[in-house]
């Protein structure tokens, strides 16, 4: 799914399509899937569990006092992730917010799972604004999604410095007085 996806977008997408890449039978697909939205919703769910978890695993050896750096490993194996996988950096990064109302709102959520890691790792103060996670997090998706959709995905691993710097740098001194 997130190969044809990446080829052709989500709505061009046929079931004939995924049958005849998956080099299975049609009953067996509708077997295991009520339709097209069900197979690409679990394409979604399995890519953003996967990156999920390779973000926590990055962050988990990391001292929490030393918030940068995991800040830094997060964003590492994130960028590194959807470099390996870049039919499923499209599947989820383009192609999801616009798919329906069904990924789009999996889409939110997935945001949301990245903004509650960004808030748990970086330090608590109250001269930040309430709303800096969700700005910095979406600031990021948002450079990330452009070059997914330049076909330059490839190339993130090489934006670390530049995004851990943007994401880093309104933190410094929070909490120092």
């Amino acid at each position: 799914m997130a190969e044809l996806c990446a080829e052709q977008g989500y709505e061009a997408t046929k079931i004939a399509d995924v049958v005849r890449r998956a080099h299975v039978a049609r009953k067996t697909l509708y077997d295991n899937f009520s339709g097209k939205e069900e197979l690409f919703l679990d394409a979604f769910d399995v890519t953003v569990a996967e990156a999920e978890a390779l973000v926590a695993d990055a962050c988990e050896p990391i001292d929490e006092g030393d918030w940068e750096a995991r800040v830094e490993a997060g964003l590492r194996a994130i960028l590194d992730f959807l470099a390996a996988h870049p039919a499923e950096a499209k599947l989820c990064m383009i192609e999801a917010p616009g798919a329906g109302p069904e990924s789009a709102a999996r889409y939110e959520a997935a945001l949301e799972g990245f903004i509650k890691q960004l808030r748990e790792a970086t330090p608590n103060g109250s001269s930040r604004p309430a709303t800096l996670e969700e700005a910095l997090v979406g600031g990021a998706a948002w450079i990330v999604q452009r070059e997914v959709r330049r076909d330059a995905v490839d190339k993130t691993p090489e934006m670390l410095p530049e995004l851990t710097e943007f994401v880093v740098s309104p933190y410094r001194g929070v909490g120092k007085r």
